[in-house]
């Protein structure tokens, strides 16, 4: 009996150590997770709008079809806090944007990136990570990433395939998604 305590206290401490190494991969040259196609359950990417996949639950489709509404809208400072439809977006605007379509946030929240900090729960999520720290915020969303600033510039919401630098981010999750 007590070898068996001995073994499951070896095994937490274990997952409590691999839990930390994950905080501090985030915290150094940490990549968003590479595109993978996974039929059904990875989102497309067809002339930059993002196509749901079939096994979504409901409110990831409605975050994806959230995402396609302002796509191409500028980049603005301050960009979707005033109003939720707006002409343009900054970051947190537009992940707000998505999350208040798909249920995912009250209706007429209008939180800072640095807000995202205390959004959901800590960790990845199955469908929706937000990744956030004070300054910026985006969304990866059924594999693909929805972001302000996708190519080293602030260009306004847009659907990415390909990874980006991470170091720094925490990921917050809403369970179940």
């Amino acid at each position: 009996m007590k070898h068996l305590y001995h073994i499951l206290l070896a095994a937490c401490a274990l997952l409590l150590l691999d839990g930390c190494q994950q905080q501090q991969q985030m915290q150094q040259n940490a990549r968003t997770p590479a595109y993978v196609y996974r039929k059904g359950y990875t989102a497309i990417l067809r002339n930059g709008r993002a196509i749901a996949p079939p096994h979504a639950p409901r409110c990831i489709k409605r975050a994806i079809a959230a995402g396609n509404k302002i796509i191409r809208k500028p980049y603005r400072l301050g960009g979707g806090h005033k109003s939720h439809v707006d002409s343009a977006y900054d970051c947190s605007g537009s992940v707000a944007f998505v999350l208040r379509e798909a249920g995912m946030l009250k209706k007429g929240a209008a939180p800072s990136s640095g807000d995202f900090l205390r959004w959901g729960r800590p960790g990845f999520g199955k469908w929706l990570t937000v990744y956030t720290k004070r300054g910026h915020v985006f969304l990866m969303v059924a594999g693909l990433r929805f972001d302000t600033s996708g190519s080293g510039r602030r260009v306004g919401p847009r659907w990415y395939e390909k990874s980006r630098p991470c170091g720094g981010f925490k990921v917050r999750h809403i369970p179940g998604y």
